[in-house]
């Protein structure tokens, strides 16, 4: 069982069955389908030899099948990581040479490795300070740059660029030179793909095709783009008239291949690797999380990290470049009936079989197709609608995703991905500084305690009562010191304030400090410090302080029993001192 945590293939392998490698055999079957395209497609966006594509999605697959807890996550190139393996190798070498493939798989090594280092030291949940809205906004521009940046091979002209505006310029300047055919064919290759992801499923359904295997068919769309485009080049001699076509592909297995050790290659490439194993790590657990929600299955986000690392190491020693888990391939493996990592496994080899024995076919297949693949694929990504629910929501949020679109639209992925995890940063430390408080009273007839200023409530002027939502720490303890003096002030009869804790998780030393602080100077004010519903880790941590000896007040089990309890103690006082003195009794003073 120990073992199996680090090698979960254990744990399901145990339970392995006939039926079961009947369903993973079926979904890999028709993800290999889907993969074979997209492999192709995705090295040329990464700007890497397509062969280099279908390496990359057979060694790592096998080794997240062995590491891995998702059962259908479908691991292998995307997108959006093609698109950073791009902008990084680009920056040391020329697209396509023999350094920028050496590049690539300095990336691969280095990703590989960051990701496993993190999963080793559980480091799982830092991806979660990379917001939802932030990754939301970067993966919409990515779409944007990599649709737009695919429109050169659509039309048959040259474009380069990293960022949006470059690209729209260099594509209009070169836009008397498209090449009407390859127009033709990315064109309606586009169209028909278009039309494949919305009207093939109810054409089929409407034959009298169950909607299950209507649907899983229609993902075999782009095979046949595939098809019809390299049969139509091949029949009409379409590469004498421009038509740009793969060429031939390697009819080989991926090869052993040892990354480049270059210091100052790595010194160059280590920050490009950290931010795409994070984008990866990010995209891969969201897809994996929300895959096994629906079979109330869990993955180990820890375990990921590993698993991830694993696969990108894989494709670093066999010629392959950064893979993640991808969303479209992983909902169709989900919907194709794969039950554990082993369809992934059964994936790779139908890709090794390509590999060996289909690639001559593809020699003539259009780029336009690939390209048309690639559009399809990241408008899939672009969502349009988040930004309007979030601008209702949270006008913060909005702000930091909006940064991040527009960074990496008009700079480049880079600096988008920095600026993203900048601004989710900021904002959770700015959130954190300034968290909610709120004074608050009883409800009437009720033992529960509202803010004062949504409610209908009772308090007393001698008491007041301030409910902290947050943990206190050093990023708002200062604040906390003047929220609270802030409040003594404009309460004049004030004598008890009572510090309600029930939200607060943790007290750290910064924080204590400050609390130490407003003891004493409330004493010195004549107001006694008291706090309620103090959670049990926070008062074992309190008690090993000076805190709870010098404090002024008590420390209440209920905000409830703390009010009552003043309430009846300032009454009782009153009324000795009204019996010591009879002047008081009779009103006369």
């Amino acid at each position: 069982m120990r073992l199996s945590r680090f090698l979960p293939v254990l744990e399901w392998g145990r339970a392995y069955n006939g039926t079961t490698l009947t369903n993973d055999l079926v979904a890999a079957g028709i993800v290999t389908i889907m993969l074979i395209p997209q492999s192709l497609a995705y090295a040329m966006l990464a700007g890497l030899p397509p062969e280099i594509g279908l390496y990359a999605s057979i060694l790592p697959i096998i080794a997240y099948a062995l590491f891995g807890t998702s059962r259908a996550l479908a691991v292998g190139p995307v997108a959006v990581i093609s698109l950073m393996t791009l902008t990084a190798a680009s920056s040391v070498a020329v697209p396509g040479s023999a350094e920028f493939i050496a590049a690539a798989l300095v990336l691969a090594l280095l990703s590989g490795l960051i990701l496993l280092a993190m999963g080793i030291l559980r480091l799982g949940f830092l991806a979660n300070l990379l917001s939802h809205p932030v990754v939301s906004g970067f993966i919409t521009a990515s779409g944007l740059i990599i649709a737009t940046s695919q429109l050169k091979s659509i039309l048959g002209i040259k474009a380069s660029g990293e960022a949006l505006p470059e690209l729209v310029s260099t594509l209009a300047a070169n836009l008397p030179a498209t090449n009407m055919p390859t127009l033709i064919i990315g064109g309606a290759s586009t169209a028909f793909l278009f039309w494949v992801r919305k009207g093939l499923k109810p054409l089929l359904v409407s034959m009298g095709m169950k909607p299950r295997v209507a649907d899983l068919s229609a993902k075999a769309g782009p095979i046949a783009a595939v098809a019809v485009s390299t049969l139509s080049v091949l029949l009409l001699d379409l590469e004498a008239a421009g038509v740009k076509t793969v060429g031939q592909i390697p009819q080989s297995l991926p090869p052993l291949t040892l990354p480049l050790f270059d210091v100052a290659l790595w010194q160059q490439l280590a920050i490009p690797a950290l931010l795409l194993s994070i984008i990866g790590f990010v995209e891969s657990v969201s897809v994996a999380q929300t895959l096994a929600a629906k079979k109330r299955q869990r993955i180990n986000p820890d375990q990921e990290l590993i698993g991830l690392g694993a696969a990108n190491v894989a494709a670093a020693f066999t010629g392959g470049y950064p893979v993640t888990g991808g969303f479209a391939r992983s909902v169709v493996n989900f919907d194709a009936g794969a039950e554990t990592p082993a369809a992934g496994a059964f994936t790779a080899i139908g890709i090794a079989i390509a590999a060996l024995f289909l690639t001559p076919y593809l020699a003539s297949l259009p780029i336009a197709t690939l390209a048309a693949t690639i559009i399809v694929a990241v408008l899939s990504l672009v969502d349009l609608k988040t930004p309007r629910h979030i601008w209702r929501y949270s006008r913060a949020d909005f702000a930091a995703m909006a940064a991040t679109i527009l960074v990496t639209l008009l700079v480049g992925v880079e600096p988008g991905v920095i600026a993203g995890v900048g601004l989710s940063l900021g904002l959770f430390l700015w959130r954190a500084s300034r968290p909610h408080a709120a004074v608050v009273g009883r409800v009437p007839g009720t033992e529960h305690f509202r803010n004062i200023l949504r409610h209908s409530v009772f308090t007393d002027p001698r008491i007041l009562t301030i409910r902290i939502d947050e943990s206190l720490t050093y990023l708002n303890a200062r604040w906390l010191e003047e929220f609270v003096l802030e409040q003594v002030a404009e309460h004049p009869q004030l004598q008890h304030l009572v510090l309600m804790a029930s939200a607060v998780n943790a007290i750290d030393a910064s924080a204590l400090e400050s609390l130490e602080a407003i003891n004493h100077r409330l004493g010195d004010a004549g107001v006694a410090l008291h706090l309620s519903e103090v959670k049990g880790p926070v008062m074992d941590a309190l008690e090993r302080s000076h805190l709870i000896g010098d404090l002024t007040g008590q420390v209440w089990l209920s905000q409830n029993e703390a009010f009552a309890q003043l309430i009846e103690q300032m009454q009782r006082a009153e009324q000795a001192e009204i019996a010591r003195d009879p002047l008081l009794a009779r009103g006369l003073i």
